[in-house]
Formats: C-alpha cells, sequence, structure tokens
C-alpha cells in the first residue's frame, strides 16, 4: 500500500489513449486531471472510464486544443504519454529527431513539458527508439536544456504480472532541482527466465516452456503456473473463466453470475469491482477456412504448425480476402493464426481481432479478453463516439474494430502501475508542487 501522500500527486495523459497509462497511475493512488487526444473513439473511453478527469479531444497542435489541456498540466506533478515517433529509424549523426516534421507529436510532448515543468514526466514509445542514436537524442530533448534528470528503461509488461509479452521504451524524468535520480524500475525476470519452445514429438509440432531460471529463489515455472500466484500469469489464468463466451455472439454485455467463479488469483484481481455486468464480451464471427486450420494447430501453435493441405489459400470454396494468385496463404498471413498456450503467457496484441485466437475454444477473442491480457480491470469500458460516420481524428473500420485497436495499442496497466509507483515513492520524499508554484 502506498503512503497516503501520493494520492496529492497530480497526472495529465498526453495522447492518452483509451487510457492504459492514466488507469495505472490511478491504481497507484495519483489522482488523474485530464487526458487528451485526436481520436473522438478513444475521448469517449477515457471519458467514460475517468468521470473525475477532463477529457480534451483534438489534435493538439491547434492552440485552443492545446492551451486546454496546458490549463491542467500546469497543475500537474507528473506528465505523461506516447507520443507517435514516425521518424527514428532514418536519425543520421547530421538530423535531430526532434527536428523531423513527421515527429511533431513528440515535439508537442517535449514542449508541454517544457511550458507546464512538472516534478516528473514518463514518456513510453517503441523499443525500436534505441537504434541509431534516436534514444540519445531523446534523453537530450527530454532533459530540457538540463533542467531533468532523464533515464531510459526497456521494460516488460510479462514482468510486472502482466499475461503478455509486450516491450515498451520509458524515458522517466525527475526535475534536476529536486536531487533525486529516475527510479528503477525492476519486475520478475520472468520474460528472460522462461521461454515457449517448439519442437516435434511423434512427428507432430508441439510447444513446451522451458526455464533457465537457477538464480531466483523460487523457480519462475512454479510461479506461473501457481493459480494464486499473481507475479507471473499465463493466459488460461486470465481468461479461463470467460470461457462460456460464444463466436458470433453479438452481446456485448454479460451478467457476471453466468460466469465461472475467478479460477486465479489474477482473475479476482480483474474482478474485484463486485458489478453485475460485464461489457465487451461479444465475439466475432469466423469462416469455415479459419476453423479448419484452427482444430490444426496444437495450442500454441501458428501457421508454421499447418499440414501442407492446410495452407491453401482456400478451403471450403468460400472466397473471402485478397489472395496472391498462387493458391497458397501469402506473406502476409505469417502471424495469422496464432494459438494461445494456455500455460503461458500471450505474445504482444496488435490491434485487431483476429491477432490472437483461444487456446481452446474455436474463436478469436472477446474485446474483454484482449483487456484481460492487457491487464485491465474488468470494471473498464471499452466504448466508441456515439456520433456515425467519418469524424476528425477518427480511424476507418467501425465501432467494432476501434475497440480492439483501443484494446491492442494500450499501455498495460499493470506495466503503468509499476511506473507510478516507483514515481511516487520517490515523489513522497519531496513537497508536492502547488497550484502557483
Amino acid at each position: 500500500m502506498l503512503d497516503s501522500r501520493s494520492s496529492k500527486l497530480k497526472v495529465v495523459d498526453l495522447f492518452c489513449g483509451a487510457g492504459g497509462l492514466s488507469e495505472g497511475f490511478r491504481q497507484a493512488g495519483f489522482q488523474i486531471l485530464a487526458g487528451a487526444d485526436q481520436d473522438p473513439d478513444a475521448c469517449a473511453t477515457y471519458a467514460t472510464n475517468f468521470r473525475s478527469a477532463t477529457a480534451v479531444c483534438g489534435n493538439i497542435r491547434t492552440r485552443n486544443i492545446r492551451e486546454r489541456f496546458l490549463e491542467k498540466a500546469h497543475d500537474a506533478d507528473v506528465i505523461v504519454g506516447g507520443p507517435p515517433c514516425q521518424a527514428f529509424s532514418q536519425v543520421r549523426n547530421h538530423s535531430r529527431l526532434i527536428d523531423d516534421p513527421r515527429n511533431s507529436l513528440y515535439r508537442e510532448f517535449v514542449k508541454v513539458v517544457a511550458e507546464a515543468a512538472p516534478m516528473a514526466f514518463v514518456m513510453e514509445n517503441v523499443p525500436g527508439l534505441q537504434q541509431m542514436g534516436a534514444k540519445e537524442q531523446v534523453l537530450e530533448d527530454l532533459s530540457i536544456e538540463g533542467q531533468y534528470l532523464v533515464q531510459a528503461q526497456l521494460l516488460d509488461a510479462v514482468d510486472f504480472g502482466v499475461p503478455q509479452t509486450r516491450k515498451r521504451l520509458f524515458f522517466i524524468g525527475i526535475r534536476r532541482s529536486i536531487g533525486l535520480a529516475p527510479p528503477k524500475v525492476i519486475g520478475s525476470g520472468a520474460s528472460s527466465g522462461l521461454t515457449l519452445t517448439r519442437d516435434f514429438h511423434n512427428g507432430r509440432p508441439r510447444y513446451r516452456i522451458i526455464a533457465s531460471d537457477r538464480l531466483y529463489d523460487r523457480p519462475l515455472l512454479d510461479r506461473l503456473l501457481d493459480p494464486d500466484d499473481a507475479s507471473i500469469v499465463s493466459a488460461e489464468q486470465a481468461i479461463s473463466d470467460l470461457a462460456r463466451l460464444r463466436v458470433g455472439s453479438r452481446e456485448d454485455c454479460d451478467v457476471i453470475d453466468k460466469l465461472s467463479d475467478p479460477m486465479s488469483a489474477y482473475q479476482r484481481h480483474m474482478r474485484e469491482s463486485h458489478a453485475t455486468e460485464i461489457t465487451n464480451v461479444s465475439v466475432p464471427r469466423i469462416n469455415g477456412d479459419t476453423k479448419m486450420r484452427l482444430d490444426g494447430l496444437p495450442p500454441g501453435g501458428n501457421y508454421r504448425d499447418l499440414s501442407e493441405a492446410l495452407t491453401a489459400r482456400y478451403l471450403t470454396g468460400q472466397k473471402w480476402g485478397p489472395h496472391n494468385g498462387s493458391g497458397q496463404l501469402g506473406r502476409k498471413h505469417y502471424y495469422a493464426y496464432r494459438k494461445l498456450y494456455p500455460q503461458f503467457w500471450s505474445w504482444t496484441l496488435n490491434t485487431k481481432a483476429d491477432s490472437v485466437y483461444h487456446y481452446k475454444a474455436v474463436r478469436a477473442l472477446s474485446v474483454r479478453e484482449f483487456a484481460r491480457l492487457q491487464s485491465f480491470p474488468d470494471s473498464f469500458i471499452f466504448t466508441t463516439d456515439s456520433r456515425r460516420g467519418p469524424l476528425s481524428g477518427r480511424m476507418d473500420g467501425g465501432a467494432a474494430h476501434s475497440r480492439y485497436r483501443q484494446a491492442g495499442n494500450a499501455v498495460p496497466p499493470l506495466l503503468s502501475r509499476a511506473v507510478a509507483r516507483a514515481i511516487a515513492k520517490l515523489l513522497q520524499r519531496t513537497e508536492p508542487r502547488s497550484k502557483t508554484a
């Protein structure tokens, strides 16, 4: 339990999306003042789940949106966010990341930190930002001409109780005048100590967990397989109580009493709100070809494990989706037909419903199951703006796809919570900033 003073620490979230970073900081005891994003659907989700915060919807580069967000940011002790950074892979010795027009949103994050001058900030981004000198440039930019001490840490969500491997690069900055270095965030080590490997048994592919964790007091594999240990969580421990969900169901809400009792500490934690209903439970339909391929895969399997007969582009005669003219699955299918391994965590989710399939049932996952694999509590509702049709900032694909995209793009709250707790522990040693500071 955190010191009660952490409740006095205030946060704003720039490029908030659905609110994964904000949710983690809220769980760590912070007060969420505002979140800003240009996607109206993500803003609707944010407003639904952070009712006491201000959802600022629009392009942060426009004057009125920037001023609305800065009004809240000036009262914040911590600024967090994950700005898109598109041009890092083109960094060269004679070009600066912050000057590239493709990185204008990253530049806005730096400018907001410089103007609001919080005690601390967190910027998260893709691991590729470490390449080709980009990380060093970001460290320099975020130091705001030496006003902040900044450290970069590559963290994997699975090391913080998230049932999914998801590596993110976190830049944590602390105002130099505080006199303290950015905290080090330390997890379980499961990501480096446990591996899901593929071999063959009687000529058929199978998957097994290999442990290389002799340095740990309690073997990581024991912790992973223990349903009462929520420090390392498997896919089965995350979603097995949602087994009653049925493919093709359009009902997006279910009664909690109809679900199985929680089967793990993680499930108990996700269901702590004691709500009577659970949302985001509809499951998309799948076609006959996909059913045949899933039936032919072992748990943990993917396209590599399909028999030659199942690699034909069309199996049931139904023509669907693009094809390359070869009559076989193309390269774009190499990351399709991926089936969870029940006793291991999930791979990194993306924004599409067909990026992962259930380990047992022949179906894709619901948005709620995406949310479970991301560590969002069941009380967190993914929704969309009620207005129909094109809106400024809205992405194509419709409401259902938007909810998957929001869940799949988010920072896992339990990962965010670990970062938030480390910052809270440090800032509790200082006086919280006043509104007039």
